[in-house]
């Protein structure tokens, strides 16, 4: 069973569209498979789940998009709330979390600091996330640090920039599922991607389900990871170690 499983969940527009209704109602339908995937990844007990929900360039969506998107995020966090208490689920935000609406991000935190104790598992939400944008900043960071004598150019290894990234703690995705068929991973964990499996299903999100992540899960089992080395010599990358 993977440690970490990521997951790009696309294809709510297309959803929505396939049936003749408003994008938003692809949306509204894509938080029941959030639910869904949520709870079976707790009872199949997957450690950590990261769910790519709103990335960096998303913001460039039209603005009643954007909007509904938003509201949608923060009914959430607010009616799951007592769900994640009862299953002992904690849950972390990843990405540039300041763009994001005053009322979102206050619900965000208040769910991020109410669930902070809880150890059965940990839901990442990546909102306002691109993974270029987040190597960048921890490259700044580092820049800086170094800059001040605080770290030697030389000190500077994988680990290092690991820690710099907003995932910290979080070990690398084992396995990234991406739905409705794109074969992409659309700016996304670029660092941490580097030894992950990758599993693409021409399933759209708001029809994933339990069922779905078996089978992507299955996938995952029947495959081989050597990270570079050959059989029987198999070793995980410094950063996923971490």
């Amino acid at each position: 069973m993977p440690c970490h499983v990521a997951i790009v969940m696309d294809g709510n527009g297309r959803w929505a569209s396939q049936r003749g209704l408003a994008r938003s109602e692809g949306h509204r339908r894509g938080k029941d498979s959030v639910r869904a995937v949520v709870e079976a990844a707790r009872e199949l007990g997957i450690p950590y789940l990261t769910l790519f929900a709103f990335s960096h360039e998303n913001w460039h969506r039209p603005g009643a998009e954007v909007r509904f998107l938003m509201q949608l995020l923060h009914r959430y966090l607010t009616t799951e709330l007592k769900r994640m208490m009862k299953r002992e689920i904690r849950v972390v935000a990843l990405g540039d979390v300041e763009r994001l609406p005053a009322p979102v991000r206050r619900a965000l935190e208040r769910t991020v600091a109410a669930t902070a104790e809880n150890r059965g598992m940990t839901v990442a939400l990546a909102l306002s996330y691109g993974g270029r944008q987040e190597i960048v900043k921890a490259a700044r960071r580092l820049a800086a640090a170094a800059a001040a004598g605080r770290i030697s150019p030389d000190q500077i290894d994988e680990a290092t920039v690991a820690n710099e990234l907003t995932v910290g703690g979080i070990p690398d995705p084992d396995l990234l599922i991406r739905t409705s068929g794109e074969i992409r991973i659309s700016n996304f964990f670029l660092f941490q991607l580097a030894y992950t499996e990758l599993y693409f299903t021409e399933t759209l999100w708001p029809d994933f389900r339990e069922r779905d992540l078996l089978a992507a899960l299955a996938a995952y089992q029947a495959r081989q990871r050597r990270f570079g080395a050959l059989d029987g010599a198999t070793a995980a990358p410094l950063s996923a170690a971490n």
